[in-house]
């Protein structure tokens, strides 16, 4: 039974005369919840049943972007980028230098709707992506999502794009906690015949679980299309929008009116650069929705990518022709015109390319605008946050990420994070500081020190064998934890 527990709060407080927002109350709060701190400030909890307390929840957008690299945005220093939308969003609140996803889609997704390590929902490698096909690997039904936890508390919820945590009938957006979806349930699409061009291909596009056919409709328009329209429906009530783009993944199909700006740049770049503009247009069409109904002020705004820039290739076979495309026809990443900087490494890798993210928060209202945090952030992080600002008490399932509010008001403060995992497969990594220690299976591969001028060029492998050591028992104990946390909720 999934529940979020806050009447007891409530009721306990009521006894006692106390509001949250006193001292006492506050202590009470952390008290009655397991020691969970959450702010009690300008935002101060009201009782979940009051009608006052249902007008003053920020609404909540998140921008989950798909393969945009580590420093793809003007704001974060590649000036040959038109982004005015992810500029403006940095412009108006927190900007994270050192913000972490995952190497691929999947389990990046599962530590945004679920504030876990995704080996704790059982994605530890590809969701099932058809929903067609036998049922295969999907987001755990015990996880509570996001979404679930802002329902219990009248939100309106809704996801419009990309899901990838199992397409299965039984699981998906619509059995856990979004009122609506649209979109595709597994990895990606042409934008255009709404198919999965890996292999044999497949068809996916979904109004919830009844397949839509919309061939020559531009998928990221008709994702835009569904925002406004829910942002229209429910301006008057608190909502939770999430817009998975699932752009600027491949195949690369651009808005036609970034050309001309990009006429000039080298490929892969300039295919990349039109695509990333492309995406960063559609956000803008819907913060420009925010603007129009006057909710901008009071919309949580959360922004970043599910990892880094891809780098691959792909062509359509012979025997692929389910796909409509004829045989040849490049939809890959065209060797990937992604910016790291002095990072190493892109989509699939452990390198800071592959898991390092452009990531923002805003909130107007109520957060500091125009700052930047230098601090380790993960995409595990969002959950707690949003549930911190929206005033909604912590699920009953164990946070791994943490409430950024106390590095967002005080810039001196600490990261979080003593150590960081990450795994995918048999393949996994864990940071300490500086350090970043990635194997395979038991075995260690390369020792890597972010502090290096050339960061992670070089493998102190046999040069620091305690810190191999201590980083591989981290891994180690970490592994057997999340595997015995998941085994005993199957």
């Amino acid at each position: 039974m999934k529940t979020v527990t806050a009447a007891l709060c409530w009721r306990s407080l009521r006894r006692l005369a106390l509001p949250c927002s006193s001292p006492l109350g506050a202590v009470l709060v952390w008290a009655v919840l397991g020691g969970v701190a959450l702010p009690c400030s300008a935002a101060a909890w009201s009782a979940p049943e009051e009608e006052s307390c249902q007008r003053e929840r920020p609404n909540v957008v998140v921008f989950f972007t798909d393969d945009q690299g580590t420093l793809d945005a003007n704001c974060y220093g590649s000036t040959d980028l038109y982004t005015p939308t992810m500029d403006r969003l940095a412009e108006q609140g927190i900007r994270f230098t050192r913000a972490y996803a995952h190497i691929v889609c999947c389990p990046s997704r599962a530590m945004l709707m679920t504030g876990r390590y995704p080996q704790r929902s059982d994605i530890n490698m590809w969701a099932q992506g058809n929903m067609k096909t036998r049922k295969g690997r999907n987001l755990l039904q015990s996880e509570v999502t996001l979404a679930e936890a802002l329902q219990t508390v009248g939100y309106k919820t809704a996801l419009f794009g990309k899901w990838h945590l199992g397409a299965h009938a039984d699981h998906g957006p619509t059995a856990q906690g979004f009122d609506q979806f649209f979109g595709l349930r597994g990895g990606f699409i042409d934008n255009y015949n709404h198919f999965f061009l890996h292999k044999n291909g497949f068809h996916d596009l979904y109004e919830g679980t009844e397949e839509v056919f919309a061939e020559g409709k531009y998928f990221p328009d008709m994702v835009t299309e569904r925002a406004l329209q829910f942002i229209d429906q429910n301006r008057k009530d608190p909502f939770l929008l999430v817009v998975a783009f699932n752009i600027p993944h491949y195949p690369e199909q651009a808005d036609a009116k970034f050309d001309e700006r990009y006429r000039e740049m080298p490929m892969p770049r300039q295919s990349y650069a039109k695509i990333i503009s492309t995406t960063d247009d559609r956000m803008g069409q819907i913060m420009a929705r925010l603007d129009q109904h006057g909710l901008t002020e009071r919309t949580v705004v959360v922004f970043m990518s599910d990892n880094g820039h891809s780098a691959e290739d792909y062509q359509i076979s012979g025997a692929d022709h389910v796909s409509g495309f004829p045989e040849g026809h490049d939809y890959g990443a065209h060797g990937g015109g992604g910016n790291t900087g002095k990072w190493l490494g892109q989509k699939n890798s452990f390198l800071e390319g592959g898991i390092r993210v452009p990531a923002i928060l805003s909130y107007p209202a109520e957060l500091p605008r125009g700052v930047v945090r230098d601090q380790v952030v993960t995409a595990m992080d969002w959950m707690p946050t949003v549930l911190a600002l929206c005033q909604v008490p912590p699920t009953e399932n164990r946070f791994d990420g943490q409430s950024l509010l106390p590095m967002i008001h005080d810039e001196q403060a600490e990261t979080a994070y003593d150590v960081v995992h990450w795994q995918w497969g048999d393949r996994w990594a864990v940071m300490e500081g500086d350090w970043k220690l990635i194997g395979q299976q038991d075995q260690a591969i390369s020792l890597g020190n972010l502090s290096d001028s050339q960061p992670e060029a070089l493998n102190y492998l046999e040069q620091k064998p305690l810190v191999v050591e201590q980083l591989l028992t981290r891994h180690q104990q970490w592994a057997a934890e999340v595997k015995a946390s998941r085994q005993d909720r199957k």
